[in-house]
């Protein structure tokens, strides 16, 4: 049954929060998986295909832009969505930031993981078209 679910890569290095996600993303019925720094989430996405990746900005090892450069450089990740999530972002060029990496949508914390399921719900169906 796991092969049949949406795979979701979450890289959050709160574990509080990652595993909120988790929770809430796999209530949804998602397939996930959780990295707690971009490092470990970039290994991740070398060992297994993903739908949809959920990302941190600010993580150590490396940031969340840094994934998503990695990921956007990468064919298997080039056109799937990845969602934002920051508590920087009146530091971070947000338009600037979603077009140069193609990020789906950006939530700024605290934000309600509903929302986040949502969007994820709404890439995911995007995708599929």
């Amino acid at each position: 049954m796991m092969a049949d679910k949406k795979r979701v890569l979450v890289a959050e290095d709160n574990v509080a929060l990652a595993s909120v996600i988790r929770f809430n993303l796999e209530r949804a019925g998602l397939a996930v998986t959780v990295a707690h720094n971009g490092r470990q989430a970039w290994e991740h996405a070398q060992k297994q295909p993903f739908d949809l990746v959920v990302t941190d900005q600010q993580m150590p090892e490396m940031t969340g832009c840094e994934l998503c450069h990695l990921l956007r450089g990468d064919p298997a990740f080039a056109k799937i969505p990845i969602i934002m999530l920051t508590a920087k972002g009146m530091e971070l060029e947000l338009p600037r930031l979603r077009d140069e990496l193609r990020i789906s949508a950006t939530f700024l914390k605290p934000f309600s993981p509903r929302e986040v399921v949502q969007a994820v719900g709404d890439c995911l169906a995007a995708a599929a078209v």
